[in-house]
């Protein structure tokens, strides 16, 4: 009878650590947690910085054809917070709970650009990084019956007539904005830059006239190119896809330019969820279909992996620096 009450005693105790130590398992915060195994678990939260039929928006949409290939149960809810070349988006996701229900794409260089120059809040380490997905370059652009023909005829009115060619770009302190303070200090030319909320607008301020040419992302243009012409391209070699555009180099005009997109979520989601993410990204972005996708949609895929693009975008962040101060636009 004594030894049935100690067995008894002894169960006892075993179920009382056990369940100890499963609830020390589960604590609030634990990233390893069941929470975040069953991630998701709801509908994901896809912050846009840009406007609606914009490059990002475009890119987002054939990723998310993707992603509900792979996470079929949960979709992508959009989200769009356009203005301030894309800073008011991106502090949205710095400021999102994070659980992991809010994602969003962010742009370099404006990311490291807006902190550093006018303020924002948010900063690059304010992130957990996912994927890089595109590199884009940057163009000059006119409307197909533009008078002018060729980027030294551009220089040439510009510097006989400084502060009035009318430049369109997205946005300040973005990739648009460097791409034309380059241009200007290497020609030693003034134009009037007009800024945009998202490339739809500026797209759509060229063909109606409001300016004279404009600074934008390849993949902006190329589906409107029986209505523009692409003068040049800021890439270091021939591009590909426009084997007959010259480089801006080529032409005398040493302005190399690209603007990355990527995914990240508020820094700090629980580890297994940054995980799937970055997990279900790679999938998406080495899918042949996906990939065909991006080449039709004329959108430059380029995939590198959370930590690669993390790495990225903070060596950006001192080339930033540098250029800010050099057009004395570095935030005192």
């Amino acid at each position: 009878m004594r030894k049935i009450k100690l067995l008894a005693i002894v169960l006892t105790l075993v179920m009382t650590l056990g369940l100890v130590t499963g609830c020390a398992g589960k604590k609030e915060g634990d990233k390893g947690g069941d929470a975040a195994s069953k991630y998701p678990e709801k509908p994901v939260n896809m912050v846009i910085a840009f406007t609606a039929g914009g490059s990002s928006d475009i890119q987002a949409r054939i990723m998310q054809k993707y992603w509900n290939k792979y996470v079929p149960n949960q979709p992508w809810v959009f989200v769009y917070k356009p203005g301030a070349g894309g800073a008011i988006g991106f502090t949205e996701i710095a400021k999102a709970k994070a659980d992991g229900y809010t994602i969003g794409g962010v742009n370099v260089p404006h990311m490291n650009l807006q902190p550093l120059g006018q303020g924002a809040q948010f900063s690059v380490d304010q992130f957990d990084y996912i994927a890089q997905v595109v590199n884009d370059p940057q163009v000059i652009v006119v409307r197909k019956d533009s008078k002018y023909k060729s980027v030294q005829e551009i220089i040439d009115y510009a510097k006989a007539n400084p502060g009035k060619f009318k430049m369109g770009i997205v946005g300040t302190f973005t990739g648009h904005h460097l791409t034309l303070l380059d241009l200007q200090d290497k020609t030693g030319i003034q134009v009037a830059q007009i800024a945009y909320k998202g490339a739809a607008d500026q797209n759509a301020a060229l063909l109606g006239g409001e300016l004279d040419a404009m600074v934008g992302n390849y993949n902006d243009v190329m589906r409107s190119l029986d209505s523009m012409t692409i003068l040049g391209i800021a890439t270091e070699e021939k591009y590909e896809p426009l084997p007959d555009v010259p480089t801006l180099k080529e032409l005398g005009v040493n302005v190399v330019s690209d603007i990355r997109r990527g995914f990240v979520a508020p820094k700090g989601i629980p580890e297994a969820s940054l995980t799937f993410l970055r997990d279900t990204f790679e999938k998406i972005c080495t899918d042949p279909d996906y990939i065909k996708d991006m080449e039709k949609a004329g959108q430059p895929h380029e995939y590198m992996n959370g930590s690669e693009f993390e790495k990225f975008v903070m060596g950006e962040n001192e080339r930033a620096k540098e250029l800010l101060t050099k057009y004395d636009l570095l935030k005192k």
